[in-house]
């Protein structure tokens, strides 16, 4: 069992990352970047994360990324490489794969679905283009 100071610190930790992946999402950060900007090591803000919010870096900043995208996506304003930019991925490919994977679906499917119709068929660039 942790001492309440130390809970409170990795608390304090995790709620700080937490906040600038909230901000900055779309930007190219890392763990090692975060962890300078909130003042601890690599390896504190790691345990901040298991410990606290239950998850990895990674993890978190995946979730939030995708959870932006559908919103993008649901906004339909935007095309799809275009949201995979403003989430941060700058291949489409890998934000359709990582968009599968927290989805179940691809972003043009997800895309589809809200507006009612089938999703396109095809390969790569099916996706790309909606």
């Amino acid at each position: 069992m942790h001492r309440p100071a130390t809970i409170q610190l990795r608390t304090s930790l995790y709620e700080d990352a937490t906040a600038i992946v909230a901000e900055e999402f779309g930007s190219d950060l890392s763990l090692d970047d975060i962890a300078r900007r909130v003042a601890s090591s690599r390896r504190q803000l790691q345990r901040a994360y298991s410990e606290i919010g239950g998850t990895t870096f990674r993890e978190h900043l995946t979730a939030v990324r995708m959870e932006r995208a559908a919103e993008m996506l649901s906004a339909r304003t935007l095309t799809v490489r275009e949201v995979a930019r403003r989430v941060g991925y700058r291949q489409p490919a890998q934000f359709a794969k990582a968009f599968r994977r927290h989805h179940g679906t691809a972003p043009s499917a997800f895309r589809a679905r809200l507006e009612g119709r089938a999703a396109p068929i095809g390969g790569f660039g099916s996706y790309l283009a909606a």
